[in-house]
C-alpha cells in the first residue's frame, strides 16, 4: 500500500551530451526507474544541451525505507529511423539525497557515468528530487500514470508537461521576486530547437521557452555529486554577472558561443578619479579608481563615569554609521586607550551623521556611558601628502543630551581615499561580520621572498673509516657512501668504487651535491659517512655538522679551498678515532636560483647583489576589481529570532596575489562579494623586460573561525576536505612585460579560467590597469643583447635534472618562509602562483604542444606548397616571373642576402599596422582545453601515484602505449633516413657505395669545369620545367637513396 507522499523527480536539463546520431547531434530523452516504476520525459530533437523542466512522480511504498532505495536515471538518444535508442549515460542516485518539499529546494548536478568500461559518455544532467503531498503531485500522477510509448513520439507529447511546466514557471516567478532581481546567466544550450518540437508546443498550448530556465548547474564533480546552491540576489551560483562558472567541453554543439566569453575585453575606468576630479594623489594612484571613505579614529577616553562596585569596568567604543557598526577591543576604564581606525565606504553611507558610543562591558550588562556625534556635512576632507589630522577631545553626552556629567573621548574624523596612510590598518565596514581575531588575515600585505643561495658540497674522500660490522673485513667489501642533509633536503653520493691504489678504509667519491638555502642561515650542514650492510640498510660510521653561515661565499667559478673535518663516531665503538672526511663547501651567489617555471620566470638576477645591473624600467599595476566571480563556498546562517532552522547562502571572500621578482603583494579581502573592488596600486622595479608578472585570485578561507563555510567548487572542495583552512583557487593571469608598449596604460578585463575534471570553466573576470615605463630606451634595448641567465649558468652549467630538482627545493623553501609570516601566505597559494604541478603528464598539454610545433612548421609547409605550385605551372605568368628572378639572382649572387633582408624588413614594417593592440592572455583553444575529453582531464588531475582503480589505470596505460607506438614509429623512420646517409660511405652495400664514390668523382670534375652560376641556373630550369616535361615516377637520386640499407634490419 502506497503512502500519501509522492517522490517527485524534476528533470531540469542536460549539458554537453555526446552526439550519437551520426550528424553531430543527438535527440535525447531521460528514463527514470524507481521500485519497478519506469517513467520517461519527452524527446528533445537535435539538441546536445536539452532543457526539459518536466516532473516525474513516483509512488513510495515506505517513506522510512526511502534512504535505502536507489533511483536509476538513464539518458538515451532516440533513433527515429530504426525505432531504437543509443545510450548517452546514466546516474544512480541514493534515496538519502531526497529532500522534503520546500520552496528552497535546489537542483543537483550529476556527471553522467559509463555503463561499461568501453562506453563513450560525456555531459551532466541536472535533477531535483523531493517528497510532495501537494495537489500538484496528484495532478502529475494522473497525467503521468504510464510511461510514454516508443512509437509516434513526435506526435504523442505528454499533456502533463504543460501542467508541470506551467506550475514550475509560477514557482520560478515567486523565487525571482523574492530574490530581488533577474537571474545571473543564460540558459546554457536552451536556445537550440527543432521545427517539429516547436509545432508540437504550439498545438499543446503555451509553454515556457528553454531560455527562461535559470542555468541549472555550472559546477560539476565526480562522485559524490555536489549540491548546487539556490539563487542569491537573483544570481545562480556559478552564473554570476560576468558569466562565472560556465563549463566548456569539446565536441559539443554551440562551441562558438563561448569564444567571446573567454576573450580579453578592453575597459575604460575612471583612473585617478577621472579627468574632472584630479587631485594631488593622481600622480601616485593614477592606475586605480578613487574610493571615498569616512575614517573615524578613536584614540582614548578619560573621566568616564563608574558603574557598579570597585570601579574596574571594561569599556569599549562603538562607532555607528547607519546600518554599519564597528566595535573596538575591550580595555580597562582606568586606562581607556584604543587607537583604532574605522573606515566606512562612502557608497554604503546611509546616514547623515556618525555616532561614537562608549559602553561598559565589565558587569555583564550593556551600560551606556556617553556618546559623541558628527554631522557628515561638516567633516573635513584630507588629501595626502597632507599630514594626518590631529585627534581632539570631545565632551560626551548622556542619553538625555546632557554633557555636564559625561567624560571625554579623543577622536579624529575625516574623509579620504585609499591613498590615506590609515587605509591599510583600518577596520572596514564591509568586513563587519568578521570577528576581531580574523581581521589580520584580510588586510593587504607585502611579502618578500627569502634570498636564495645554491649550497654546493663537493665530497672528495674520507680517511680511516671503520666498517659498520664487526669482522666484516673478511666477509665482504665495504660499501661506503656519503650522505649530506640540509633541513629536509638530503642527497647521497654513489658507493665508493674499488681501487687498487687505495686502502679499503679510505673511500673516494669526488661528487658535487647542490642544495637550496635561504637567508638568514640558521641551519646546519650535516655530512655523514655510511656503510651499506644490505639493500635498504645503512649504518652511520661517522658524521660532522657545520653551520651554513660559516660556509664561504663566492660569485664566480673560482674554487674555494677544501678542508678536512674530523668525523664524530657517535655510538660506533669500532671507530679508529682518527676518521675524517675531505670536502669543499661554498655558497654560489653567481647563479639565479629558479623557484618559478622557466617559461614564466619574473626575475633573472643572480643571488649576489654585487652582480646586479641597474634597473631599466618600472612596472605599475593597478588591481581594480573583479566581476562575476563564482561562489566558492556555502555559508550556513541561523534562523532569525532564535529559530532552529538554518539558511544556506553562497559567498566568495576574494583577494588578489601578485608576484614579480622577490616581491609578493596581497590585496585586502573583500568579504561576501562576487564583484569585489580593490583599487590598489603597486610598483616593481624591472631589471629585464623579458619577464612575466603573475596575478592570482583566491578565496580566503582562513579568517572564518566559526567553520560555517563549505567549499562547493573546484579547489574549494579540496580545501574543505583538508579542514577548510586552505584558500581556494579562482584563477590567475600572466602578463609578459616584453609584449607591452612603453608608457602606455593597458586597462583590460582578463578572463579567469580554471581547468577541472569536468572541463574548462570561466570563474570570473579580473580588471587590471598595467603600465610599463622606461627612462632610458638605450639601456632597455641593450638588455636584449645580454645573456638571459647570469654568467655562472654558462661557465659551470647545471644539468636539466638538477635545475628541475633544485626548483622544487626552492619552491618548498619559499612556501615555508611565507607561511611563517603574519598573516601567512598559504602554501597552496605559493604553489599555484609558481606552477608547482607544471611537470605532470597531461594528454591535453601534449596535444597543445604538438599543435604549437605544427604551427611553427606550418610556414615551411606553406613555402613548400607554394614552390610546388610554381613548379606545376598552375599560373604560368607567376612561374615564368619567378624563374626569371631566380636566374637573375643566380647570375648576381651578391644580391641574394640583401634581397632577403630587405624583404624581411619590408614585411615587418607592413605588419606594424596590424600589430597586436592587447596583451596576450590564456587561450582555451590553444591550450586544447575546449577539446579535451573528461577522461583526459581526470588523468591530468589524478594524484601521483595514482588513486584510480586498476581498470582505469589499465585503460590509460593502453592509450599511452598506443600514442607511444606512433611516436616510436616516427622516431624509427627518422633514424632510418639518417642511417641511410651514413650508409653512403660505410660500404655496407658495396655496390651503392661504389656508385656514390664514382658519382662524387665525376661531379667534382664537372663542378670544377663548369661555373657554379651555370650549374645553379641549369638546376633551376630543370626543377621548374613544366609538368608536360616531367615524369610522375620518383627521381633516380631519390630511388637510389631509398635503396640504401639501414640498421633496422638488426633490430629484434
Amino acid at each position: 500500500m502506497y503512502t500519501k507522499q509522492k517522490l517527485v523527480v524534476e528533470v531540469i536539463g542536460a549539458h554537453n551530451l555526446l552526439p550519437k546520431d551520426g550528424e553531430g547531434s543527438s535527440s535525447p530523452f531521460v528514463e527514470v526507474e524507481f521500485e519497478n516504476q519506469k517513467l520517461r520525459t519527452s524527446v528533445k530533437f537535435k539538441d546536445l544541451n536539452p532543457v526539459w523542466n518536466e516532473k516525474l512522480v513516483f509512488h513510495v511504498a515506505d517513506i522510512a525505507d526511502l534512504p535505502y532505495r536507489t533511483l536509476e536515471v538513464n539518458v538515451y538518444n532516440e533513433r527515429c529511423s530504426t525505432n531504437s535508442r543509443n545510450f548517452l549515460g546514466k546516474v544512480r542516485v541514493s534515496g538519502s539525497s531526497v529532500t522534503m518539499e520546500d520552496l528552497q529546494r535546489s537542483p543537483q548536478l550529476y556527471t553522467l557515468e559509463k555503463r561499461s568500461l568501453f562506453s563513450h559518455v560525456r555531459g551532466e544532467i541536472s535533477l531535483k528530487m523531493y517528497l510532495s503531498t501537494s495537489e500538484e503531485a496528484n495532478r502529475a500522477v494522473v497525467n503521468n500514470g504510464s510511461s510514454f510509448p516508443r512509437k509516434n513520439k513526435k506526435v504523442q507529447q505528454p499533456t502533463n508537461a504543460v501542467t508541470v511546466h506551467h506550475h514550475h514557471q509560477q514557482h520560478q516567478r515567486v523565487d525571482d521576486n523574492r530574490g530581488g532581481g533577474g537571474g545571473g546567466g543564460d540558459g546554457g544550450g536552451g536556445k537550440q530547437g527543432n521545427s517539429n518540437s516547436s509545432n508540437v508546443n504550439h498545438q499543446l498550448g503555451e509553454q515556457p521557452s528553454p531560455g527562461e530556465m535559470k542555468p541549472p548547474v555550472v559546477i560539476t564533480t565526480l562522485q559524490p555529486p555536489s549540491v548546487v546552491p539556490a539563487a542569491v540576489n537573483g544570481v545562480v551560483p556559478g552564473g554570476g554577472g560576468g558569466g562565472g562558472g560556465r563549463v566548456l567541453h569539446g565536441g559539443g554543439s554551440g562551441g562558438g558561443a563561448y569564444s567571446n566569453e573567454f576573450s580579453l575585453k578592453e575597459t575604460s575606468p575612471h583612473l585617478g578619479g577621472g579627468p574632472l576630479n584630479k587631485d594631488k594623489t593622481s600622480s601616485t594612484y593614477d592606475l586605480v579608481e578613487q574610493m571615498q571613505y569616512l575614517y573615524v579614529r578613536v584614540v582614548k577616553a578619560r573621566d568616564l563615569p563608574v558603574f557598579g562596585i570597585g570601579g574596574t569596568a571594561e569599556v569599549l567604543a562603538e562607532v555607528k554609521l547607519g546600518n554599519y557598526k564597528g566595535i573596538t577591543k575591550r580595555v580597562s576604564s582606568s586606562n581607556a586607550e584604543w587607537d583604532q581606525i574605522f573606515a566606512f565606504s562612502k557608497d554604503c553611507i546611509g546616514s547623515s551623521m556618525a555616532e561614537i558610543f562608549i559602553r561598559d562591558r565589565g558587569g555583564g550588562g550593556d551600560d551606556f556611558m556617553g556618546r559623541v556625534w558628527f554631522d557628515l556635512n561638516e567633516v573635513p576632507r584630507r588629501v595626502p601628502p597632507d599630514s594626518q589630522l590631529a585627534p581632539q577631545w570631545y565632551r560626551m553626552e548622556d542619553k538625555k543630551g546632557d554633557k555636564s556629567k559625561g567624560g571625554e573621548v579623543m577622536v579624529a574624523v575625516w574623509f579620504g581615499t585609499q591613498a590615506d596612510e590609515a587605509f591599510a590598518e583600518a577596520w572596514h565596514s564591509k568586513a563587519a561580520n568578521v570577528n576581531f581575531d580574523g581581521l589580520c588575515s584580510i588586510k593587504s600585505k607585502i611579502y618578500l621572498s627569502p634570498k636564495l643561495w645554491y649550497l654546493r658540497i663537493t665530497i672528495i674522500e674520507a680517511q680511516d673509516v671503520s666498517l659498520g660490522e664487526k669482522g666484516s673485513t673478511l666477509m665482504r667489501y665495504p660499501e661506503f657512501l656519503a650522505k649530506v642533509q640540509v633541513q629536509n633536503q638530503m642527497l647521497r653520493t654513489r658507493i665508493s668504487p674499488p681501487s687498487s691504489t687505495r686502502n679499503l678504509s679510505n673511500p673516494y667519491w669526488n661528487e658535487d651535491l647542490i642544495f637550496v638555502v635561504a637567508e638568514p642561515f640558521e641551519d646546519y650542514l650535516l655530512v655523514s659517512v655510511e656503510d651499506r650492510l644490505a639493500p635498504g640498510r645503512e649504518e652511520v660510521v661517522g658524521r660532522v655538522a657545520i653551520p651554513v653561515a660559516a660556509v664561504e661565499r663566492r660569485w664566480d667559478d673560482k674554487l674555494v679551498s677544501s678542508r678536512w673535518f674530523n668525523l664524530d663516531a657517535g655510538n660506533n665503538t669500532r671507530s679508529f678515532g682518527g676518521s675524517r672526511v675531505h670536502f669543499r663547501a661554498s655558497l654560489d651567489g653567481g647563479y639565479h636560483v629558479l623557484d618559478e617555471s622557466t617559461m614564466y620566470t619574473s626575475d633573472l638576477r643572480p643571488t649576489a647583489k654585487q652582480l646586479w645591473r641597474p634597473h631599466v624600467g618600472v612596472l605599475e599595476v593597478g588591481i581594480l576589481g573583479a566581476a562575476g566571480l563564482m561562489p566558492m563556498k556555502l555559508v550556513k546562517e541561523g534562523g532569525k529570532g532564535g529559530a532552529a532552522t538554518t539558511t544556506t547562502t553562497t559567498t566568495t571572500d576574494a583577494y588578489c596575489v601578485a608576484k614579480y621578482g622577490q616581491k609578493w603583494v596581497r590585496t585586502r579581502t573583500v568579504v561576501d562579494s562576487l564583484s569585489p573592488k580593490w583599487n590598489e596600486q603597486y610598483t616593481w622595479e624591472v631589471f629585464d623586460p623579458c619577464t612575466v608578472i603573475t596575478i592570482g585570485v583566491f578565496d580566503n578561507c582562513r579568517f572564518d573561525k566559526n567553520n560555517n563555510n563549505i567549499a562547493v567548487a573546484g579547489a574549494g572542495a579540496a580545501s574543505a576536505a583538508a579542514g577548510g583552512s586552505r584558500d581556494s583557487r579562482i584563477g590567475k593571469v600572466r602578463i609578459r612585460l616584453s609584449t607591452l608598449e612603453t608608457d602606455r596604460v593597458y586597462t583590460h578585463s582578463y578572463p579567469l579560467i580554471m581547468l577541472h575534471t569536468s572541463g574548462v570553466k570561466k570563474t570570473g573576470e579580473l580588471h587590471l590597469a598595467v603600465r610599463f615605463s622606461c627612462a632610458n630606451v638605450a639601456n632597455m634595448l641593450h638588455v636584449y643583447a645580454l645573456p638571459l641567465l647570469p654568467k655562472m649558468h654558462y661557465v659551470n652549467p647545471l644539468s636539466v635534472n638538477q635545475v628541475e630538482s633544485l626548483r622544487y627545493q626552492a619552491m618548498s623553501v619559499v612556501a615555508m618562509r611565507l607561511s611563517r609570516a603574519e598573516s601567512p601566505l598559504g602554501r597552496e597559494v605559493v604553489e599555484y602562483m609558481l606552477d608547482h604541478d607544471s611537470h605532470m603528464w597531461s594528454m591535453r598539454r601534449s596535444k597543445a604542444n604538438f599543435s604549437r610545433l605544427m604551427n611553427v612548421l606550418s610556414g615551411f609547409f606553406s613555402l613548400g606548397r607554394w614552390f610546388e605550385a610554381i613548379r606545376s605551372w598552375q599560373r604560368p605568368v607567376f612561374s615564368a616571373l619567378f624563374l626569371v628572378v631566380a636566374l637573375f639572382l643566380v647570375l648576381m649572387p651578391e644580391l641574394i642576402i640583401p634581397t632577403v633582408l630587405i624583404y624581411m624588413a619590408c614585411l615587418g614594417t607592413w605588419r606594424y599596422k596590424s600589430r597586436p593592440r592587447q596583451p596576450p592572455h590564456m587561450d582555451t583553444r590553444l591550450s586544447h582545453a575546449d577539446s579535451a575529453y573528461p577522461d583526459e582531464l581526470d588523468e591530468e588531475f589524478d594524484s601521483f601515484p595514482t588513486s584510480q582503480s586498476a581498470e582505469i589505470v589499465r585503460m590509460r596505460y593502453d592509450r599511452l602505449r598506443s600514442v607511444s607506438g606512433r611516436i616510436q614509429t616516427v622516431v624509427g623512420d627518422l633514424a632510418t633516413q639518417g642511417e641511410r646517409f651514413h650508409a653512403l660511405l660505410s660500404w655496407r652495400d658495396p655496390r651503392a657505395t661504389f656508385l656514390f664514390v664514382i658519382l662524387c668523382l665525376l661531379a667534382a670534375v664537372g663542378f670544377y669545369v663548369v661555373p657554379m652560376r651555370v650549374v645553379l641556373a641549369i638546376w633551376l630550369v630543370y626543377a621548374l620545367r613544366p609538368p608536360r616535361f616531367r615524369s610522375k615516377l620518383p627521381s633516380q637520386a631519390l630511388s637510389f637513396f631509398r635503396r640504401l640499407p639501414s640498421r633496422a634490419d638488426s633490430l629484434l
